[in-house]
């Protein structure tokens, strides 16, 4: 196995906006061929991945040599500076606070992930383990739950109060088995180019571009699948006069008038025509008035903008099909 298919594998074994986030730190000539590959992967053994990933556990213990840190060095420089009687007072404090933290395991895991291995839970244990993770980790697994579930999960969160240490344990061990039992089935069947569409849909706009042009010059067919399987903000002209409209409600007037600071003609002109008149001229109004615009916050909120036509897909207001064609629900 190369390096190229032994990165594309490691990326994948990753939660995307992670992946996209160590893509943007490669140069330009390896990121194409990583993407390249990640186009070709259709199987991926599970021998094969553990292979990978144990060995980037040897290169990062080799490149990352630790000689100090751990509890046994905390302990000596307590000691030396402490005394023996008050070191082992902190001592213990600390490793109460090392292991006070229940389901840490899970707070590197996606919300996805999380929810594929706990929505059939008991909605009491469900409660249990979100009153333990960050609010934001929590809320995504919340949205992701049925909404017959979500009311009973928040309403066992709110009358939760000290939990018997022992029941923690005993769901925190069953969890983590469970999730690494599967996870090490996970890569049988993942990458291609859905993945690839994924990933740069996540990526900044200029490398995603990029990585597409050189695709193109390598496999163009290649890379129109990509580019069928992506949805960004050009995609606007590709939505008929009903899923605009369904858009408009969605938008504020703000984000709007920043996003179509950079945007083309057709693009101004397809939201222009699906407004009335006068708040056409409003919105060419504030346009104005913004003045010069930094391109990076603009095409942070054009990303703002393709998140919401995302969340109405999903949602199935609006429907977006490959090649373009987009129906409304």
């Amino acid at each position: 196995m190369d390096a190229v298919r032994k990165a594309a594998i490691l990326l994948l074994s990753l939660d995307k906006p992670l992946s996209a986030e160590v893509l943007s730190q490669l140069p330009r000539e390896q990121v194409e061929k990583i993407m390249l590959e990640i186009a070709k992967v259709d199987d991926v053994t599970r021998d094969q991945q553990q292979s990978v990933l144990e060995e980037f556990d040897g290169h990062f213990k080799e490149l990352v040599p630790i000689e100090r840190g751990g509890i046994n060095f905390a302990n000596e420089l307590l000691e030396q500076s402490l005394g023996k009687d008050n070191a082992g007072q902190i001592l213990e404090s600390v490793r109460q606070s090392m292991n006070s933290v229940p389901f840490g395991f899970l707070q590197k895991a996606g919300a996805d992930n999380l929810l594929t291995f706990i929505s059939e839970e008991h909605p009491q244990t469900i409660a249990l383990i979100m009153s333990h993770l960050p609010a934001p980790l929590a809320a995504e697994m919340l949205s992701g739950l049925e909404s017959s579930k979500q009311l009973d999960v928040i309403r066992r969160v709110a009358n939760m109060e000290q939990t018997n240490p022992d029941v923690i344990a005993d769901v925190e061990r069953s969890l983590q088995l469970r999730m690494s039992s599967t996870f090490s089935q996970s890569m049988e069947k993942r990458g291609g180019v859905p993945m690839v569409a994924q990933i740069l849909n996540v990526t900044d706009r200029m490398t995603n571009k990029g990585i597409l042009e050189s695709l193109e010059q390598e496999d163009a067919e290649l890379a129109d699948e990509i580019r069928r399987l992506m949805f960004v903000f050009d995609d606007l002209l590709k939505l008929d006069d009903k899923a605009i409209r369904s858009l408009l409600k969605e938008v504020e007037n703000n984000q709007w008038a920043i996003a179509l600071k950079g945007a083309s003609d057709e693009i101004r002109q397809k939201i222009f025509g699906n407004l009335s008149q006068r708040a056409a001229e409003t919105l060419k109004e504030e346009m104005e008035f913004l003045g010069p615009i930094k391109l990076s916050d603009v095409e942070g909120v054009q990303q703002q903008i393709v998140d919401i036509v995302r969340r109405l897909e999903d949602s199935g207001e609006i429907i977006v099909a490959g090649g373009g064609e987009q129906m409304i629900a």
